[in-house]
């Protein structure tokens, strides 16, 4: 898959949305970014801390796949933003951020219609 591709035809989906990236299971970014014109709210380090926060998160969430099946995606609601990771198979994972007040379930949809879409 095209990741890069991928990850911009998520911020192409809905404005709301402000930062789409996908990482390796070692924490390497493999595509993907902030939206042009959007200011990041956290300094680089604290966003690579929350990326390896999250890579974390998602390999224990592997480990719990054998008794409650394939985590699809999680959700982090903030003050400020929301905050969704997808696990994209065994070895990718896809980070997305959103305005507070973006719809859920189209952020969701949207997501997870791309990526069957971009399935090499």
């Amino acid at each position: 898959m095209d990741y890069e591709n991928f990850c911009l035809q998520i911020l192409e989906a809905d404005p709301k949305i402000r930062f789409a990236t996908a990482y390796d299971s070692w924490a390497v970014r493999v595509g993907g970014g902030m939206r042009k014109g959007v200011t990041n709210l956290l300094s680089e380090h604290r966003e690579k801390e929350l990326v390896n926060l999250s890579v974390m998160d998602w390999k224990a969430r592997k480990e719990m796949a054998q008794w409650l099946g394939k985590t699809i995606y999680t959700l982090a609601e903030y003050d400020k933003v929301k905050r969704f990771s997808f696990y994209l198979g065994d070895d990718y994972l896809l980070l997305v951020s959103a305005e507070k007040d973006a719809d859920t379930k189209r952020v969701v949809d949207e997501v997870i219609k791309l990526y069957y879409k971009n399935q090499d």
